[in-house]
């Protein structure tokens, strides 16, 4: 994979210079230890204490969504049924680390990384009444505050298939052997190019790593709100594939209330479309655990009830 890849860092935060930002510009902060929680595609993360956590933007597309998320996630919080973080602090570029950057509540738990199907299951009408709740968020409120529109072309559906059977093609990205036939075979029996628009509020970005499990693998937290927008519900709906067991399906989508087959065909692509662009970054890092999360996943959204 090249250098060019879509999670490459076009800025480095350190534990030194994120210390230094957030004690300058919050002193109440000054006595609580800052620590490296990780690297998403658009920020690196930091816990501040027990209590917080900060963002700070990687690549220069992510200034805007962190800004989004600082004018739209506290006017949410009526609709969230879920924990989600929420912005407290406002941090503001310097000449050592030019952009803005964002504090939030910290939430405990862990990705939901070898959940057993059982586990999962019993998260389905949680996240079905949480997304149910979410995309009854007035549409024109969201877009006074600078929400987008579909910025992803999630409704061409034929882009989205040409760009995962390149992925395939390409010798380079380490799929295995079954992962490889099974996604060829269901992009070749998917003969849908374009869906009919829809227009709700969304997560944008609902997958495993967006996601907190408490000890006993329940739906603890959804974080990292960067990619809201306006769009089909399909996109964030695709979590009833991606993260539940084919047996939870129904009851999920009972309690979010009806959906149509095309939403579901969207949401299916969607759900094994982010896992492959996870597996390829996690193969490049060296992340194995998260790879084959992945590929798991993959095989959970293609297999049927």
């Amino acid at each position: 994979m090249s250098l060019a890849n879509p999670w490459d860092a076009e800025w480095e935060v350190t534990e030194e210079l994120a210390q230094s930002l957030i004690h300058r510009q919050f002193p109440a902060l000054s006595a609580k230890q800052v620590r490296r929680l990780g690297d998403g595609w658009d920020n690196t993360v930091y816990a501040v204490g027990e209590e917080y956590v900060f963002r700070f933007p990687r690549r220069k597309i992510a200034v805007q969504l962190i800004e989004l998320e600082g004018r739209l996630l506290p006017r949410l919080e009526p609709y969230l049924t879920l924990p989600y973080p929420k912005p407290l602090f406002y941090g503001k570029g310097t000449a050592a680390y030019p952009l803005p950057f964002l504090g939030y509540t910290y939430l405990a738990g862990e990705f939901p990384l070898g959940l057993t199907e059982a586990q999962r299951a019993a998260s389905a009408l949680a996240l079905a009444r949480f997304l149910k709740s979410l995309h009854a968020f007035p549409v024109d409120v969201a877009k006074e505050n600078g929400a987008p529109t579909d910025q992803r072309g999630l409704l061409d559906i034929h882009s989205r298939k040409e760009k995962m059977q390149q992925f395939l093609a390409d010798t380079d990205i380490p799929f295995a052997d079954d992962d490889r036939e099974l996604i060829a075979n269901y992009l070749q029996g998917l003969d849908v190019e374009q869906i009919q628009p829809k227009e709700v509020l969304m997560h944008g970005d609902l997958h495993f790593k967006n996601m907190l499990v408490g000890p006993d693998g329940k739906i603890a937290g959804i974080i990292d709100w960067g990619d809201m927008n306006i769009g089909h519900p399909g996109c964030d709906l695709s979590i009833a594939y991606s993260f539940l067991p084919p047996q939870a399906r129904d009851d999920f989508f009972r309690e979010y209330g009806e959906v149509d087959e095309e939403t579901k065909l969207l949401a299916r692509l969607i759900a094994v479309f982010i896992p492959m662009l996870i597996y390829m970054q996690a193969k490049d890092t060296g992340d194995d655990r998260t790879a084959a999360e992945a590929s798991a996943i993959i095989r959970r959204a293609l297999a049927e009830s």
